[in-house]
């Protein structure tokens, strides 16, 4: 075993300082103020610098022509000051001390306040068997986020946690490790300091975090990662807040696409359909017409991998069946026709019997065996199968060829990226690593990425304007550069249910704010209609909402599969329809900033410590917090309304004061939300289809205890005109000082769709006495019919307390004034 345990020279380079140990050698970079790389080898020389995953460098790498939106920063300058003992390196931010003997690295703030420590005497190690190690002081202050798509509760400290893809189906989503994505980062909060650090382990071998579930005696408690290969090459990112650490790791790895709207809505699936004898076409165009016929909206289908099979059963990737699917392009116009996008299911394995598989094999598409002499094969659906080499620019352009006849030439634009965790059981078969020549075992989860990358270039190719949704089961960091992701083949229960919910914030901490799971679970017997209705309720507040199931017991998942529940099914879609502006708006802060969509209760109330080991409920953005019905035959629903905000039932407009735990009585028809002070949450309420409804009228939910912000975004949510400045992103600001007003500042060159806005403004104590509009006073109705009936005005809602304000849309900047002093009747 080698283990660096003393500091010989420290030699400064060009934005880099080099430290050599007795085993090991080091380069550290000061990325800027809050983020440090350390980067440790114990062979000979650093390797090349060759990465699919950063799009922030400040150095050259082989990969820069790879990846199309890396950044390439100014290190700042490592210069250290010589303490005798330890070496000190600062930035405005962090002071990052070297231990000379024990060697050790440890990072405070600028008050000296310790962020990160290593274990000395065991910092930086490899064992006989090429597995390094680091470890890191661990205090029982600290409770540990991220880890990307992992099982159990939110927070992971004494958790052992494997990094490997996996095809997991019908996993346990409270205890299955580990599932389908591999992403070495998470966020350590402490919450004594206040805190908040991130570490991401640049280094795609299979790897083990250790959060405390290893103990010895002779050392301070400690955690620690393993990887099976590669360098140490760590990232630490420094907060303060937990907010802070998820922009700046997506700073590093990417932000999450801006994708097509429409993939925000209902998208149908199932496995039955494409598996009938014949005629699936039909069945999925029936399915469109009975989900218009019950009044549930639907924008897609995944079309699941039974159009592929062939005369032998056996499903070849890019072959249409002819019997199921007998005119393919017309099927895909008519559910064009029907306000539909196809997502067609595309599997990475194809079989020996494929008839493209000669073809592929000649050009040298496929990862090679070992020596690197013919196709690696293994075990695949279906049999023997050979894999795509997306590092092989032939096996990238074969599949952006064969993207294109079967599927974007005839107008999809909608890609699922499925089985693709390249379960290659050789570790030493090959991939061509652009011409380097790498080990499957050492690329491996970056595959799925290169995969979806491929469709985002291949649909880029083919229609240059049109916006890419691609959906990706398996994933690396960064993954959210490129697609929208899923949990995988979850397990029909209520226990799936429950703790799917902590495996999607874990996503949404480690960079990939777009994501979901299967509603209704996709293993198992049909769900019981309490559990569906349930589910449903849960999966709308999910950026992919989709309903999709492989039963076994012959039955298929549906939304009117219960008659006497279709009610409810119903409610909650129609609910998640009028959500879309503000889905839209929150993706957007994500393409910009790095955001989740669902956020855990700690990302937004870190100081309060009763959010600490929250799992459950979440903020959907900053505004709303959800507390679905989780527990079979529930009567009534304990929630913990955080400290620090006041609260406003979603329904009821009931306030509450945060800090308190309360109980509310629920029914089956129950969705508990809270509307969080200072919310902007902006709603659609007649939409019925993205691609075809026209949002002409906009309400504003507005809560002004606090003083708030919040940017509405639009564009046309098709094409790419928004990277050419044709977006609206209007800033709603909301100014409380005993009055209310509200301002509106408009930014970009689309032409908004919106032609009537109208406010409800929650009150609390009184109604208004006036609503001024640019200074001109709106006038007031008593009537809610005759305000209904004209074009402006505005009335008062005693019952929910709320001000219902109406008026025309400007494209020009504007202000609206709430006057809330008392109206004197009496006197004169």
């Amino acid at each position: 075993m080698r283990v660096s345990s003393k500091l010989l020279q420290a030699v400064e380079g060009h934005h880099y300082l080099d430290l050599v140990t007795d085993e090991a050698k080091y380069r550290i970079y000061l990325m800027n103020d809050y983020v440090i790389r350390i980067r440790c080898t114990f062979d000979e020389q650093f390797a090349e610098e060759a990465s699919y995953t950063l799009t922030m460098t400040a150095w050259d790498d082989k990969m820069d022509g790879m990846v199309e939106d890396r950044k390439r920063a100014e290190a700042l300058p490592a210069r250290y000051e010589d303490l005798g003992t330890r070496l000190l390196l600062r930035t405005n931010q962090l002071r990052l001390m070297i231990h000379r003997e024990p060697f050790a690295i440890e990072i405070t703030d600028a008050e000296g306040r310790v962020l990160h420590e290593d274990l000395k005497e065991r910092p930086y190690v490899k064992d006989k068997h090429g597995r390094l190690y680091h470890y890191s002081n661990l205090t029982d202050e600290d409770h540990y986020y991220g880890f990307g798509e992992k099982s159990g509760h939110l927070n992971k400290k004494k958790r052992r946690l494997r990094m490997h893809n996996v095809d997991t189906i019908g996993y346990d989503s409270e205890h299955t490790d580990p599932l389908y994505k591999h992403i070495p980062f998470y966020i350590k909060f402490n919450g004594k300091t206040q805190a908040a650090t991130g570490l991401f382990y640049h280094n795609s071998h299979e790897s083990t975090f250790d959060m405390g579930c290893e103990r010895s005696g002779y050392w301070n408690k400690y955690s620690y990662f393993c990887a099976d290969g590669g360098e140490l090459d760590l990232f630490f990112m420094y907060g303060p807040q937990i907010k802070d650490v998820v922009r700046h790791y997506t700073d590093l790895t990417g932000k999450t696409i801006l994708p097509a709207q429409y993939s925000l809505g209902y998208m149908g699936s199932t496995m039955y359909y494409t598996e009938l004898d014949r005629d699936s076409d039909q069945a999925i165009l029936n399915f469109l017409d009975r989900c218009k016929a019950e009044g549930i909206p639907c924008d897609g289908f995944f079309m699941s991998s039974g159009y592929t099979t062939g005369e032998d059963g056996k499903r070849y990737v890019f072959n249409w069946n002819n019997q199921r699917f007998p005119h393919p392009q017309s099927f895909i116009e008519q559910m064009r026709s029907k306000g539909a996008a196809l997502a067609p299911n595309i599997k990475p394995g194809m079989l020996l019997t494929h008839p493209l598989y000669k073809q592929f094999d000649e050009a040298g598409a496929y990862i090679k065996d070992d020596k690197g002499d013919k196709s690696q094969t293994d075990r695949y659906w279906g049999g023997q199968a050979s894999f795509v080499d997306f590092t092989n620019p032939k096996g990238r352009q074969l599949w952006k060829d064969q993207l294109k006849a079967s599927f974007i030439n005839l107008g999809v634009t909608s890609i699922w990226n499925d089985n693709n965790e390249y379960e290659i059981n050789n570790p030493d078969a090959l991939c061509e690593f652009e011409g380097g020549k790498k080990e499957i075992s050492a690329l491996r989860p970056i595959l799925p990425n290169l995969m979806a990358q491929a469709a985002k270039e291949a649909i880029a190719e083919a229609t240059p304007n049109t916006r890419p949704y691609i959906v990706n089961r398996a994933g690396f960091a960064g993954i959210q550069r490129y697609a929208q992701t899923w949990a995988g083949d979850n397990n029909t229960s209520w226990h799936s249910l429950k703790f799917n919910i902590p495996v999607i914030l874990g996503m949404g901490l480690s960079g990939v704010a777009n994501q979901g799971c299967d509603i209704g679970g996709f293993f198992g017997p049909a769900p019981e209609p309490e559990l569906f209705v349930r589910w449903v309720q849960n999966g709308i507040f999910q950026p992919r909402f989709s309903i999709h199931s492989c039963n076994t017991d012959n039955t298929v998942t549906e939304p009117w599969m219960y008659p006497s529940y279709t009610p409810y099914i119903r409610g909650a879609i129609q609910l998640r329809y009028r959500l879309i502006p503000y889905f839209y708006s929150l993706l957007y802060e994500a393409s910009v900033l790095g955001s989740p969509v669902m956020r855990p209760m700690v990302y937004e109330f870190q100081h309060d410590p009763a959010t600490w080991e929250e799992s459950f409920d979440f903020m959907l953005g900053r505004s709303i917090l959800v507390a679905n019905v989780l527990e079979k035959g529930a009567e009534t629903r304990t929630v913990y309304l955080p400290e620090g905000s006041e609260w406003v039932d979603w329904h009821t407009r009931e306030r509450y004061a945060g800090g308190q735990t309360i109980q509310l009585k629920v029914s089956l028809d129950s969705i508990p939300m809270f509307i969080r002070g200072g919310a902007v949450i902006p709603l659609a309420p007649h939409l019925q289809n993205i691609h075809n409804d026209r949002i002409e009228e906009l309400h504003l939910l507005i809560e002004p205890s606090e003083k708030a912000s919040f940017v509405l975004y639009e564009d046309d949510g098709v094409t790419n005109n928004y990277k050419n400045g044709d977006y609206l992103k209007t800033t709603i600001n909301v100014e409380t000082d005993g009055n209310t007003v509200i301002s509106f500042k408009k930014d970009g060159a689309y032409a908004s769709t919106v032609k009537r806005i109208v406010i409800d403004l929650v009150c609390n104590q009184i109604a208004p006495v006036r609503v001024m509009l640019q200074g001109r006073k709106l006038p007031m109705f008593l009537d809610p019919a005759e305000w209904k009936a004209k074009e402006e005005g505005w009335y008062y809602d005693l019952e929910l307390k709320t001000a219902k304000i109406k008026y025309d849309n400007s494209q020009a900047d504007y202000e609206i004034a709430v006057n809330f002093d008392i109206k004197d009747l009496i006197s004169i």
